[in-house]
């Protein structure tokens, strides 16, 4: 892209926040309701996007990231604290906190597509290919289902810190536990490597390639 389309900022942010938000609080309602109240504590059961923004993750990076031609998206929220030992089950209660948030994406990614089908928009193009089409609103929805479909597959990757690599610790027993838990350490070092080198977006793709096919039937 050669051209930065500054209008599809605030549509951009207004979407990013209001994912980042409902995944952040489906993380806190969820560990609240299996015993562990910190979050609720916290203020982070909200739609509210303040007490869940990382300056630096949720505003800088993907602006820079935007303003930057060529540029790969990529941003993130504060992470809810969840002390599992306030719970019944600590390793049921782990696993389903982790997968409440790229289910809450998923719940988004269900809205946005039946909006997308209902209004006969494409969002999966380019949005210059949609023409007369390409309103604010359908840029909105386009950016909404998108970007919902990659924060539910990108979060199921079982690399730390990510929200799949709490769900397979919780699996592993044994030797293959003690493996994960050494390999955990250099876990954001592997993931910006998957992320830089195009493998995240490699995973990605095909799943959106699904979604855009089923808008087209």
């Amino acid at each position: 892209m050669s051209q930065i389309d500054f209008s599809f900022i605030p549509i951009f942010f207004a979407v990013f926040l209001f994912s980042l938000s409902f995944h952040e609080a489906a993380h806190a309602w969820t560990a609240d309701k299996f015993g562990d109240p910190t979050g609720r504590y916290m203020g982070r059961v909200s739609l509210n996007p303040i007490p869940h923004i990382d300056i630096f993750g949720t505003i800088i990076f993907p602006l820079v990231c935007m303003l930057t031609p060529g540029a790969m998206m990529f941003g993130w929220a504060k992470p809810v604290p969840v002390n599992t030992m306030n719970m019944r089950d600590p390793k049921k209660g782990d696993i389903w906190v982790s997968l409440a948030g790229p289910l809450s994406n998923g719940i988004l990614v269900v809205v946005f597509f039946l909006l997308a089908k209902f209004l006969f928009v494409r969002p999966l193009v380019d949005p210059e290919a949609l023409g007369s089409l390409a309103t604010p609103i359908s840029k909105l929805i386009q950016t909404g289902l998108t970007l919902n479909v990659v924060l539910m597959i990108f979060n199921l990757i079982p690399i730390p810190p990510l929200d799949g690599s709490h769900v397979l610790r919780n699996v592993l027993s044994g030797g293959a536990a003690d493996f994960y838990e050494r390999v955990e350490a250099y876990g954001g070092i592997l993931l910006l490597l998957l992320v830089f080198t195009g493998v995240t977006g490699m995973i990605v793709r095909p799943v959106l390639g699904v979604v855009d096919l089923l808008l087209r039937l």
